[in-house]
């Protein structure tokens, strides 16, 4: 289809597929100028920054996990990590190396999903995982072990795949055996492989020519490829300590969207999530997880959003690799939690969630009650950034046919896996009458 300068579209999509949550997109073009555009969420508020408040801070990890059924586990650390730095707690290494396995848990099913049944779809043609599974039933079949593999972690280290309950201040109400383990350990292996070939697979996918000169934000850790720890750092000159987030970065109310917008106070949108960790924190993956993203045509930086599925698959090797090296090293604690001397104190955290940096506030006083909360998820930061690149997109799309712009626009989004359900906001209205 031809377009005119003069010609006006919109495109509507009124309930986004293959995202976790409910959210909608508006496109309106004149001609090959792109004219509005809006990533609505438009979800009920879920109130849990003030479900948190006047509860102990133990709740806290029970709770927050219920903020998201695919990451729960990245609401617990961040929760966890920024009330025991309000409280001065210390934890054993060997506490901090299961917070690091029982990441990697998340991590491979979270990937493992989004890589295969979300997205995978829009590369290869197909309307949905159902309809791929028809031709590529092997792929479906190793993608579901995959994640398989990653539930069984949370299970074996939260007790249940689904809100684990086993994390506690300090550190965990009960960590596993080397014998309960070491069973993991012939799985993860073949994960490690299968994760190999799903490089290899998503490498070959036909990509968009499309660029962005995005300000990428992760965490950044001297030594090791980050979860948990590390300063907040950009490659655009950003290089602080987590305590200094809000400093640097401001939520914002927008009319269409029931979440919160964060932007960077000096320069506006940004980018979180494994494009981010992937160009901050190339060196260092481990070799294996290196030579897969260069055997797959990557290099940094990466520019690209729709590649992301590549770093996404090389993630999962690392995931995968992380989890053997940390469960043929462990050994048990002397005790599962650290001991915790009460009283009043504020911090904050960040850890990598799957799709990117998840900031926790919270304020305790001297009886350990939460007397405020504030939670930032990765799709609130990604949300700004997401609108901009379909301002970018689109008008390379201005000659196409509708269905196929509209689908293109999606698959735009579903580059960042936006995990809708995790706004945790409530928003204050104002009414003014004459």
């Amino acid at each position: 289809m031809s377009s005119t300068a003069g010609k006006s579209r919109t495109i509507k999509v009124d309930c986004l597929a293959r995202v976790e949550g409910e959210g909608a997109l508006f496109v309106k073009m004149k001609g090959d100028r792109v004219t509005d555009v809006k990533f609505t969420i438009y979800e009920p508020p879920r109130l849990f920054e003030a479900f948190l408040r006047g509860r102990h801070f133990s709740e806290v990890p029970d709770i927050v996990a219920r903020i998201c059924g695919i990451c729960p586990i990245a609401y617990q650390m961040s929760a966890v990590h920024a009330i025991e730095r309000a409280l001065g707690v210390r934890i054993d290494p060997a506490i901090r190396m299961l917070r690091r396995l029982f990441y990697c848990g998340e991590w491979i099913e979270s990937h493992a999903l989004h890589i295969f049944m979300l997205h995978a779809p829009d590369f290869l043609g197909y309307p949905d995982a159902i309809q791929m599974a028809r031709d590529y039933r092997g792929v479906v079949e190793q993608a579901l072990r995959l994640k398989k593999i990653g539930n069984r972690i949370v299970t074996v280290m939260g007790g249940r795949e689904i809100h684990p309950v086993s994390v506690a201040v300090g550190g965990f109400y009960r960590v596993p055996a080397r014998s309960e383990l070491s069973p993991l350990l012939e799985d993860l292996k073949w994960a490690l492989d299968a994760s190999l070939q799903s490089v290899r697979l998503v490498a070959g996918f036909e990509f968009p020519d499309f660029e962005q000169p995005y300000e990428f934000v992760a965490l950044s850790h001297p030594d090791e490829y980050p979860f948990n720890e590390g300063r907040l750092a950009s490659n655009k000159g950003l290089d602080i300590d987590v305590a200094e987030y809000e400093e640097h970065f401001l939520e914002q109310h927008v009319k269409h969207s029931n979440a919160l917008q964060s932007v960077l106070r000096a320069r506006g949108s940004y980018m979180v999530g494994p494009l981010a960790r992937f160009n901050l924190n190339f060196a260092r993956l481990p070799e294996v997880a290196q030579q897969a993203a260069r055997d797959s045509g990557l290099s940094v930086p990466c520019n690209n959003p729709f590649r992301s599925i590549i770093v996404r698959a090389v993630e999962l090797v690392f995931a995968c690799w992380e989890a053997i090296r940390v469960i043929e090293a462990y050994e048990p604690p002397a005790a599962p939690r650290a001991a915790i001397s009460m009283h009043a104190g504020t911090g904050c955290a960040v850890t990598e969630a799957p799709r990117g940096l998840l900031y926790h506030r919270y304020r305790i006083d001297d009886e350990g009650l939460v007397q405020f909360a504030k939670i930032v998820p990765p799709t609130s930061q990604n949300q700004k950034r997401m609108e901009e690149d379909l301002w970018q997109f689109v008008p390379q799309l201005a000659t196409r046919p509708t269905d196929e712009v509209t689908w293109k626009c999606e698959q735009a989004l579903r580059n960042y896996d936006p995990c809708i359900s995790c706004a945790t906001h409530f928003l204050r209205v104002h009414i003014e009458r004459e």
